[in-house]
């Protein structure tokens, strides 16, 4: 089946979606459209029409359809499309500032511009303003008047034609600062959203560069080559040497090492590999050189994979339409219909004066007028956007403000998110007649020089003990196992609870100790010689303090589900989701494994939130109803992927945005009742005859006021 694939300028969420489908379904049939908003991308699998008519008809909506092409090339037309829009709402801004400015110089003084209502072309605002406003109109609408355009001809309402009447209106009226001010807001707000979808693009596209571009590998006659990783077949032989990036999933030959997986399956330690092991591909060798048997290519690797999953995560993850967008395909039409019955009816069928009851359908159009309703949602927004970035917590639109208060379940990573994110000692257990300092002093001697992140928890804790040792002499690497060295003279070594199995040197007591503490999610370092064991050292990644409080906050706040997705073991999951009070645990998961996770959720409990901070986490976060990222020790990916950023890195904000967003939601709640209410009362005066057109204007004006000094007292947070 013949495909065309092309780059659309200006798709980035849901509406435009819905615009292409429009007008692109009785051409192909929307059967045959696929949409990737996350790139920008529209796949037409219909060979019935060529790329220009496809191309002619995209232009008819005000976007703009390009062949697909080069990953550099597309980065180019983005960045000068969301300059333009940049520049385009910087200059209606402005132009509204300056607008009022000259409207205040020239009527005398703020008040006069702030309080004048117009009527009459030949008073009000002056000619000069008039024009700067209208520079602040049309900059702010250079996009959404062609779509509104379109609207009104399909004869389908939405939320540009919505704007596109209220900024007519109020200029019909002689409102222009009004006029300005609501296309500018329009603008700044499909701007920020642009915005954000383009980080997200290029967070996504950063996912491959985890996966080293080259292979070393040994062909059949036993010689060393480097390859273009994307040109390596199933069943090559890779060379992985210490300190470097496993280029393909694959399967250890020989050697022994640890590996750090922690990109891809979330686990906390390195995880030892000997022969017969899976490795995944951006994944981190550790000490020991492997030899890997690649078991798939490039573009079937488990991250390829994840990139995948977020692309079709985002784009299965449309966001619902608005309220304001939905209600104005009903608002609209009504009260043009109310207002066309006043001034046509009573005359005809009551005999009434159309003098008078044109007057007063000329009062419903002007209370009908959509200004207050279309400015008090995205006020309310902006102040609690702000507020929220005051307080560290990136949102990254609108939308997401208000999800937080719909939860009924949050789901959790656990390394970086529900702890530390790096191993620290929780327990010294000396034996044989030594003492903790004598037995951190070993430690430190064999471990002086290692950069493992176990070896400088250790490190970590010995200096606050005041405990230091001179380097061991001779130290020397047991590959996956452990250390050896001198240490005064004397051979001692180190290393984890098979290896101490390994060396028979285990009593049965010290073994059922060590698995109790590896049940508990604890990792285990012994230190022993040739004679006996000298202790061991537990090392975990500790819960956050925070952590429990923060459960508990959540489950007040009326989460009804909370649990622990992770790639680590169950034992140490296990652990963590009972310190912290959580109500379930799914453990051993790779990044497919919390997706489906996450869909299970959703399905039981409708809106859910994914948090987490990892590559590997970011699939998870794009597949639920609200992604939310631990910021500062998060991966770009998974900041970039997720909705919600917490900037500081501190549970304690997740609770406060819950609130906030309720907050939040109260508020819309309340300028939207209070605008339409306002409306209803001067619109059942006007039918009786007891609302003048200045009574309609200041109602206008005044609930536009009031709606957005709420929201903004959401600015206090």
């Amino acid at each position: 089946m013949s495909r065309h694939a092309f780059q659309i300028q200006g798709l980035d969420c849901a509406e435009e979606v819905a615009i292409l489908k429009r007008e692109l379904g009785p051409l192909v049939g929307e059967e045959s459209l696929a949409f990737d908003v996350l790139r920008g991308k529209l796949t037409v699998s219909d060979g019935s029409v060529t790329a220009l008519e496809i191309q002619q008809a995209v232009a008819r909506t005000g976007m703009k359809a390009e062949p697909w092409r080069s990953t550099a090339e597309q980065d180019g037309e983005r960045t000068r499309h969301r300059t333009l829009q940049g520049s385009l709402t910087l200059a209606s801004g402005l132009a509204m500032i300056t607008g009022f400015g000259t409207h205040a110089w020239l009527a005398g003084s703020v008040v006069e511009a702030l309080g004048h209502h117009g009527g009459h072309v030949d008073e009000g605002v002056p000619w000069l303003a008039r024009w700067i406003y209208t520079l602040a109109i049309v900059t702010g609408g250079w996009t959404i008047f062609p779509k509104a355009l379109l609207s009104l001809r399909r004869r389908r309402p939405d939320m540009n034609l919505l704007m596109t009447v209220a900024v007519t209106g109020a200029v019909g009226i002689g409102e222009w600062f009004e006029a300005a001010t609501v296309a500018f807001l329009f603008a700044l707000s499909n701007a920020l959203e642009a915005w954000s979808v383009g980080r997200a693009r290029r967070a996504v596209e950063s996912l491959m560069n985890l996966s080293p571009t080259t292979a070393r590998i040994r062909d059949a006659a036993g010689e060393e080559k480097v390859l273009p990783a994307a040109e390596v077949p199933i069943g090559t032989l890779l060379l992985v040497h210490p300190g470097e990036k496993i280029p393909l999933d694959g399967r250890v030959i020989t050697g022994v090492s640890e590996v750090d997986q922690a990109p891809i399956t979330g686990e906390s330690q390195p995880v030892a590999k000997e022969p017969g092991d899976d490795v995944f591909a951006g994944t981190v060798n550790g000490s020991g050189v492997l030899e890997v048997e690649a078991t798939r290519t490039a573009e079937d690797t488990t991250l390829a994979h994840i990139v995948r999953l977020v692309e079709e995560a985002r784009s299965q993850r449309a966001p619902s339409e608005r309220w304001v967008e939905r209600f104005a395909r009903i608002y609209t039409p009504v009260v043009m219909g109310l207002a066309l019955a006043v001034a046509l009816l009573p005359p005809l069928l009551l005999g009434g004066a159309w003098g008078v009851w044109f007057y007063r359908a000329l009062v419903l159009l002007v209370i009908g007028c959509p200004c207050a309703l279309v400015i008090s949602t995205p006020v309310s927004v902006v102040a609690a956007l702000t507020s929220a970035a005051r307080h560290g917590i990136l949102v990254k639109g609108g939308a997401f403000i208000e999800l937080p208060a719909r939860l009924k379940a949050i789901a959790f990573d656990k390394t970086g998110t529900l702890t530390r994110g790096e191993p620290s000692v929780v327990e010294v257990v000396p034996l044989a007649e030594h003492d903790e300092a004598e037995l951190l002093a070993r430690a430190v001697a064999l471990e002086a020089r290692s950069p493992h992140p176990i070896a400088r928890a250790i490190l970590r804790y010995a200096r606050e003990k005041g405990v230091s040792a001179q380097p061991a002499e001779e130290v020397q690497a047991i590959p996956g196992k452990g250390i050896g060295g001198l240490f005064a003279g004397k051979p001692f070594w180190l290393g984890s609870h098979r290896y101490l199995e390994e060396r028979e040197q285990e009593t049965e007591e010290i073994h059922q100790r060590l698995e109790a503490m590896s049940d508990a999610g604890q990792t285990i370092v012994v230190v022993g010689n040739d004679s006996h064991v000298c202790g061991f050292i537990a090392v975990a990644d500790g819960l956050r303090p925070e952590a429990r409080e923060v459960v508990a906050q959540l489950r007040r706040q009326g989460i009804g589900q909370l649990l622990l997705l992770t790639g680590d073991n169950r034992g140490t999951a296990a652990a963590v989701a009972r310190e912290a009070g959580l109500d379930d645990v799914k453990a051993e998961l790779l990044p497919a494994d919390k997706v489906a996770a996450v869909e299970d959720l959703a399905k039981a409990y409708g809106e859910v939130a994914m948090v987490g901070d990892g590559v590997n986490d970011a699939p998870a976060m794009a597949r639920a109803s609200l992604g939310i990222a631990m910021g500062s020790a998060g991966s770009d990916a998974a900041i970039e992927s997720a909705d919600i950023a917490l900037m500081a890195d501190d549970l304690t904000k997740l609770p406060w945005l819950v609130r906030h967003s309720h907050r939040t939601l109260s508020t819309i709640r309340q300028n939207i009742g209070f605008a339409l209410g306002l409306k209803l009362a001067v619109f059942v005066l006007a039918t009786v005859g007891y609302a003048s057109l200045w009574m309609a204007i200041a109602a206008d004006m005044g609930a536009s006021l009031i709606v957005i000094a709420n929201g903004l007292r959401l600015l206090r947070g």
